[in-house]
Order: structure tokens, then C-alpha cells, then sequence
């Protein structure tokens, strides 16, 4: 994909959830694919990870949840991005949430999901086209 611009991605671990393996091999597969990565680190309120993606001026925000939490974490930035006035950041991630959640995290605007086991490549995938059909949208 040839883009004007690298693509901007914040990976965040929000939570008390203290797995962070998963995150650092997304946020490797994202550098190695070309974009540009922030991994904020393990902890993250969702009030860090908002003002962290306005301050990078990032495209995309993937929260890596296993902590159950993902109801509350997930509708939380989102709703901060939007008061913030960013409401042009994908919001995508992944963790073990089941499907009904998905689709009501999807009504509210949450991007594609991602479970235990996807492939880094139909990750990458999805935000490099996510990223090339907003940049034809903006042209």
C-alpha cells in the first residue's frame, strides 16, 4: 500500500490487566509493516490513552484487553477521542471478548476486533485499508 504518510498507531494496555506480550507483537508487526508505533505501556486509564492519542495526532487506537473490562474500556475512549474532538480515530483492538460483544461495541463505533489467535497480517490489513479508504474519502 503506498500512503502519503505513515500510518500513526497508539497500541494501549488498558486496565489492570497485566499481559502485555500480545500487544508488543502487534505493535511489532505494525512497525514492521511500515507505520508509525506508540505503545503507552501496561495500566492505561482511558483518560492516558485519549490525551495520548491527541498528543501523537495518531489514525488509530488499539486497546489490547483480556481483563473483561473491554464494555467500559473500549466505549470510554471513544467517548473521550470524540469530546476531544477526534472522532477520525479508528478505534480497533482485540482480547478475549465474545462475538455479542463485539457486534454492541461495533454499533457504537468501535472498529473491527480481534481474538486470540488472528494472523498479525489480516491485522495489518485491516488498518492499512481502513487508513486507504479515509485517505480517498479526504481526497
Amino acid at each position: 500500500m503506498t500512503a502519503s504518510r505513515p500510518i500513526r498507531v497508539l497500541v494501549a494496555k488498558p486496565g489492570l490487566d497485566g499481559h502485555d506480550r500480545g500487544a508488543k507483537v502487534v505493535a511489532a508487526a505494525l512497525r514492521d509493516a511500515g507505520m508509525e508505533v506508540v505503545y503507552t505501556g501496561l495500566h492505561q486509564t482511558p483518560e492516558m490513552i485519549a490525551t495520548a492519542a491527541v498528543q501523537e495526532d495518531v489514525d488509530v487506537v488499539g486497546l489490547s484487553i483480556l481483563s473483561g473490562a473491554h464494555m467500559t474500556l473500549f466505549p470510554r475512549v471513544l467517548q473521550l477521542l470524540r469530546e476531544q474532538g477526534r472522532d477520525d480515530v479508528l478505534i480497533t483492538g482485540g482480547g478475549i471478548i465474545p462475538q455479542d460483544d463485539m457486534d454492541a461495541l461495533h454499533l457504537q463505533g468501535v472498529g473491527k476486533l480481534f481474538g486470540p489467535g488472528t494472523s498479525t497480517s489480516e491485522l495489518v490489513r485491516y488498518i492499512q485499508d481502513w487508513f486507504a479508504q479515509r485517505q480517498r474519502q479526504e481526497a
